[in-house]
């Protein structure tokens, strides 16, 4: 099955933004834009792509920081784990990332659409599933699908994502990477929110947090 994927790292915080795309039909998917929305939308051009939707992988401004604009200029849906939706969570969220930037940072609307545990996000024929990894943060997850793991903050090359931010569990999160993400076979290439990406078997034989858990 034919797939385009290109990694670009944007934003102060030097985050990793995924552009997914189905070869047949063009169609495309964002995921984490953080920053430098003017830069993501030239490359989603050059590609050929038309992005239907953009997929935050958790809230966080790094993550979300060309949200609103990648949205208004394509139109695309914007989706995100369903803890993001309640009133409660999106103003908090909104209140911290305008804080962080001094009030100059335009908060993204909230989702389009919300996904949940074993929910399938579907770009042209390709089909990625959702896996809920909180931990990091109350609303992380991770997109599984054709032997690549899209796993925002969750896991890194050699560690782990932080968990002192507010709704951050740090056993939380050990138990996730332990009971959903190191299942997965050893081939899976992690591409991860920021740093380089790596694969399953490497994590698990190789990451010191990881190793801890068995």
């Amino acid at each position: 099955m034919a797939m385009i994927l290109r990694g670009l790292e944007v934003g102060m915080y030097m985050s990793n933004c995924y552009i997914v795309g189905s070869e047949k039909t063009l169609d495309g998917m964002i995921i984490d834009p953080g920053g430098e929305a003017g830069r993501i939308l030239e490359t989603v051009q050059d590609l050929g792509l038309t992005a239907r939707i953009i997929v935050a992988t958790h809230l966080h401004l790094d993550h979300i920081g060309a949200v609103a604009k990648v949205k208004e200029a394509t139109g695309a849906q914007f989706a995100a784990h369903e803890s993001a939706g309640s009133k409660k969570g999106g103003q908090a969220v909104n209140r911290m990332v305008a804080s962080m930037m001094g009030g100059s940072f335009r908060a993204p609307p909230q989702p389009d659409r919300l996904l949940r545990e074993g929910d399938t996000v579907e770009v042209g024929e390709l089909r990625f599933g959702v896996i809920h990894t909180p931990g990091h943060s109350p609303e992380g997850m991770c997109l599984y699908g054709h032997g690549l793991l899209f796993c925002g903050d969750t896991l890194f090359n050699l560690s782990i994502g932080r968990t002192d931010f507010p709704g951050g569990d740090y056993d939380q999160l050990m138990g996730n990477i332990h009971k959903k993400l190191m299942t997965l076979p050893d081939e899976t290439r992690v591409l991860c929110g920021h740093m380089s990406e790596t694969t399953i078997g490497f994590e698990r034989k190789h990451n010191p947090f990881v190793l801890g858990l068995y």
